[in-house]
């Protein structure tokens, strides 16, 4: 009788055992604990790529998003930050992120016609009026919704948001007031097709080449000039190696924030929520930075004993379209629809 007593107990406590194992199971496949974070004590270290060095208003920014992404995961995500192009150039680490080794990247949208030809009007010289005008075309636009939307569906590059970089300019070893001026000129651009014809256009002579070298050559005599915005201007010390700054106003900058959408898929979603709203905070600091920067780096040239001009831009705007129906006619079907959206996202 005991022993049969004693049998029936052990049944009763495997079962009660069972049914407790079967509850956990259930409770971790419904994927959600009590701290929200998909029942996963996962830690994730993403990696940030980047070509500006660390004295730069964009590692500011890096840095940033890298503590407040640490802070409101309570170190469950972290950002490591490799600037100065030590993981190649800006194209280099996009199609790093298409193949999930890197996880975030700077670019502008216009650099992402190599993937999507459409995204090159954001880059043409004067197609752009100011930052609030590329927002607005990227954000709240058709164009820019089903540009963003091929980019994740056809390249598995997430455009999470934008900051302002600057509006390039034109430093040179000779005064620029008109664009008689530019005629002859040896003018290092980077190895991109929009700025090339920006200097072929006004009369220069486009000289490509890898940033880190344009102190040397212009230090050298080897090019006249080159174009960047005022803060990459003061970035790199070429007001050390340039006489003059024309307010040429030709592109405007953006630096928007790339993710990996391998990586994107692999966040739980809390986490997503964390990045998203980190990038949110740290392209608004990337934003001000720039901005900041801007409104004193023209006194600051000047009492370096460079000479800032403006010229009239009419004329350079009238050169420079000439070369916008090559563009029109590269992307195809519904090219000349895409730049009217754009011209109407202006105020």
């Amino acid at each position: 009788m005991k022993k049969n007593l004693m049998l029936v107990i052990g049944i009763i406590v495997l079962l009660v055992l069972s049914a407790c194992g079967g509850d956990n199971n259930a409770a971790n496949d419904n994927g959600n604990d009590n701290n929200g974070n998909n029942g996963s004590d996962e830690t994730f270290e993403l990696e940030f790529g980047m070509q500006p060095n660390p004295n730069s208003n964009e590692y500011k920014a890096a840095e940033h998003l890298a503590e407040y992404v640490e802070e409101e995961s309570d170190g469950q995500m972290t950002i490591e930050i490799f600037p100065d192009a030590q993981l190649g150039d800006d194209l280099e680490m996009l199609g790093q992120l298409q193949s999930g080794s890197l996880d975030i990247t700077l670019t502008e949208m216009g650099r992402l016609g190599e993937w999507v030809p459409r995204a090159k009007l954001l880059a043409i010289p004067y197609v752009i009026e100011d930052f609030d005008h590329i927002k607005r075309v990227v954000y709240d636009t058709e164009y820019g919704e089903e540009l963003r939307q091929e980019l994740i569906d056809e390249h598995d590059l997430r455009i999470m948001d934008s900051a302002y970089n600057g509006t390039r300019v034109t430093s040179s070893n000779s005064e620029i007031n008109e664009l008689a001026d530019m005629e002859g000129m040896d003018l290092r651009v980077p190895e991109a097709d929009t700025l090339m014809d920006f200097a072929k256009y006004v009369g220069a002579n486009p000289v490509p080449m890898n940033l880190d070298e344009v102190y040397l050559a212009l230090q050298t005599g080897q090019v006249d000039g080159q174009d960047n915005p005022l803060p990459g201007v003061e970035a790199n010390s070429f007001e050390e190696v340039q006489d003059y700054i024309a307010l040429t106003n030709h592109v405007v900058n953006d630096n928007s924030y790339a993710v990996s959408e391998l990586t994107w898929e692999e966040l739980p979603e809390d986490l997503q929520q964390i990045l998203s709203d980190g990038i949110d905070e740290a392209t608004d600091f990337h934003t001000e930075l720039f901005e900041d920067e801007e409104e004193e780096l023209i006194e600051y040239f000047e009492d370096e004993g460079l000479t800032v001009t403006e010229p009239d831009l009419d004329e350079f705007e009238e050169a420079v379209s000439e070369v916008y129906p090559e563009y029109l006619e590269e992307i195809g079907d519904g090219a000349e629809e895409y730049m009217d959206i754009i011209d109407d996202a202006r105020e």
